[in-house]
């Protein structure tokens, strides 16, 4: 009997290390590439783009204060905080501009982690891509979609949190140009 639940006991100790270790793996190859990401689009030099600060609601699966604030010509920290399920998110998105397009019209691919407080504790790889229009008035709306792979527990990838953004810009409007004119 003593056999037994020792064999149990160690198979479940190793189990659960085993468990660890993959998630460690995973974490590390996801760290690898975030930062491979962030340094190949980080340091692309062929836009002009750049964002102003920003602040207003995105309503979609999470109703959230949507904010964003300049880091460079064409990155931005694009700040998210949810309320239905309290949670915070933080992506960096690159601003592009369709050459020809229409002025004011712009879309951005974007990479961050997510932070979810309520009930269990989550955290979440997510990206973050979405299309919006700045208006000649401090106004920009949008459309994005945050699909997001889910770290702990489950290891889930979540694809249905689609939204709609209105938010104020602060500031002069910055026209968007492509960088051959």
């Amino acid at each position: 009997m003593n056999s037994q639940v020792l064999k149990y006991c160690t198979l479940s100790i190793s189990a659960t290390f085993a468990r660890y270790n993959s998630l460690f793996y995973f974490m590390k190859l996801t760290l690898t590439f975030c930062l491979i990401f962030f340094l190949f689009f980080g340091l692309s030099t062929n836009l002009k783009a750049q964002s102003n600060l920003e602040a207003g609601i995105r309503l979609g699966k999470y109703i959230s204060f949507d904010a964003t604030i300049p880091v460079g010509l064409a990155p931005r920290l694009h700040t998210a905080v949810y309320f239905d399920r309290f949670g915070i998110g933080s992506y960096l998105d690159w601003v592009f501009v369709l050459p020809n397009g229409p002025e004011g019209l712009r879309f951005y691919p974007g990479l961050g982690p997510q932070f979810w407080f309520e009930g269990d504790f989550d955290f979440d790889i997510a990206g973050s891509f979405g299309v919006e229009y700045a208006f000649d008035f401090p106004l920009v709306v949008g459309i994005d979609w945050r699909p997001a792979f889910r770290t702990t527990d489950d290891f889930d990838f979540r694809t249905s949190n689609i939204g709609v953004t209105a938010r104020f810009r602060f500031g002069e409007v910055i026209k968007f140009a492509p960088a051959n004119e």
